[in-house]
């Protein structure tokens, strides 16, 4: 299994609610198909570096999974089908000093959703 972070970024336009359901569908979508879900990092509302689709800001989310390469074809998938979503990003880390960033951000985000808990 290989360690992968996906970012993606949604409306801006949505509500708590909506947004929270569509991280959850992402997050189904992986489990679904066998990843094993490490953190997720909800960062917020945030200003883009360039308009996309008339939006000038949008609510990023990244989820950090290990899972097999299969997965990331059937995830991009959903991903692009999904009007709410306006960008997305999947990074796979391979190398042992990758690794070693993976498993630091991995914890960062543990320790924030602790925090706020």
């Amino acid at each position: 299994m290989n360690c992968y972070e996906t970012l993606f970024v949604v409306k801006p336009t949505l509500t708590e609610e909506e947004t929270a359901a569509q991280v959850a569908k992402i997050k189904d979508v992986l489990t679904k198909e066998g990843a094993e879900i490490l953190a997720t990092d909800d960062m917020g509302m945030k200003k883009l570096a360039y308009q996309v689709q008339k939006s000038d800001r949008g609510y990023y989310t990244v989820v950090y999974f290990k899972a097999e390469g299969s997965v990331i074809t059937e995830l991009e998938r959903n991903l692009r089908i999904n009007e709410d979503v306006i960008k997305f990003l999947t990074v796979k880390y391979t190398n042992n000093r990758e690794m070693a960033q993976f498993n630091k951000l991995v914890e960062s985000a543990n320790k924030s959703v602790a925090k706020e808990a």
